[in-house]
C-alpha cells in the first residue's frame, strides 16, 4: 500500500506558483500603468495658463529599517505635490520636485505650464 504524502508536501508547490504570480503580476501591473500614464502624458499638448496657488502637500512613505552595524536607518522618501487654481476656478494639483516645491508658496500667482498630468514649470509673477 502507497503511502501518502502529508498535505503540506501537496500544496506547497501550489502556493509557491500563486505567490510566484501574484508577485510578477504586481510588478508587471506597476510597469505596465506607469508606461501607460508616460505615454498618456506624451500624447497631450503642452498647455499654459494662469494661476493661483491655492495649497501644497507632502506624502512621506517608506520608513523599513536597515541596520548596518550598530545602526539603525531608517529609509523613508517624499513626494512633493503643488494645487492650482485657474481663472475659471478649476483646480489641478501636479507632483513637483523638492526643489520647485519650495520656491513655491501658497498664493503666489503666475503661468503654469503642463503636459497632461506632467508638470513642467511655474513662472510666478
Amino acid at each position: 500500500m502507497p503511502v501518502q504524502e502529508p498535505f503540506m508536501f501537496r500544496i506547497m508547490p501550489v502556493l509557491f506558483i500563486v505567490i510566484f504570480v501574484i508577485v510578477i503580476g504586481g510588478f508587471l501591473f506597476v510597469a505596465l500603468s506607469g508606461l501607460s500614464r508616460w505615454l498618456r502624458n506624451n500624447r497631450q499638448p503642452v498647455q499654459s495658463g494662469h494661476v493661483i496657488v491655492v495649497d501644497k502637500r507632502t506624502h512621506v512613505w517608506g520608513g523599513g529599517v536597515h541596520h548596518a552595524g550598530a545602526h539603525h536607518h531608517r529609509h523613508t522618501r517624499t513626494s512633493y505635490y503643488v494645487t492650482f487654481e485657474y481663472e475659471d476656478g478649476e483646480r489641478q494639483e501636479f507632483a513637483v520636485s523638492g526643489r520647485e516645491y519650495g520656491q513655491i508658496a501658497s498664493g503666489d500667482t503666475g503661468t503654469l505650464t503642463y503636459q497632461g498630468t506632467r508638470f513642467h514649470n511655474f513662472d510666478r509673477v
